[in-house]
């Protein structure tokens, strides 16, 4: 986990003033790093025995669709407001540093379909909780939210109370 925590940058003042920001490209672009990444999350993933896998825009697509594909599983994508071309529920909320919209297609998740969610980033929770809304109110079931970072001075976790939480490396 050292060796993963080493490997983020922190890139002050991004994307506000005030926010320092996590910069996961280094894990991206070395092999061993991302694909350890990889396998840690769907290890956990696969212990709650999921039927879906659903991401986050944007970041949480490329650790969501790998562990997916690793799980031989389907991926659901929720995305920022205005960018998925079918029938969405949506779901408003606010962030650290601003407000935002989130969707999902309104066929993606089954009625008691069990679903891990994986993002790369737990901050305040509020992109986290938005997505667990949309999946509830599909009726599916969330198992897990799994994340690569987590900032835990932001207590993210608190918004997601009623979900089982885990992430690889905590700041």
């Amino acid at each position: 986990m050292q060796e993963l925590k080493t490997a983020i940058r922190d890139i002050p003042d991004f994307p506000k003033p005030g926010i320092v920001f996590k910069d996961i490209t280094p894990i991206l672009g070395n092999r061993d790093l991302f694909r350890s990444v990889i396998n840690q999350l769907a290890s956990k993933a696969k212990k709650v025995a999921p039927e879906k896998v659903v991401g986050i825009d944007a970041r949480g697509f490329l650790f969501g669709a790998a562990v997916a594909y690793k799980l031989g599983l389907g991926f659901v994508p929720v995305r920022k407001r205005g960018k998925l071309p079918y029938e969405t529920v949506n779901f408003s909320y606010t962030l650290e540093y601003g407000e935002s919209d989130m969707e999902m297609h309104v066929d993606a998740i089954g009625s008691g379909q069990r679903i891990v969610l994986v993002d790369d980033l737990l901050a305040t929770g509020g992109t986290s909780g938005a997505a667990v809304n949309l999946v509830h109110r599909l009726g599916g079931v969330v198992a897990a939210a799994l994340f690569f970072i987590e900032l835990e001075f932001l207590h993210g976790r608190q918004k997601l109370s009623d979900v089982p939480v885990h992430s690889l490396v905590k700041f």
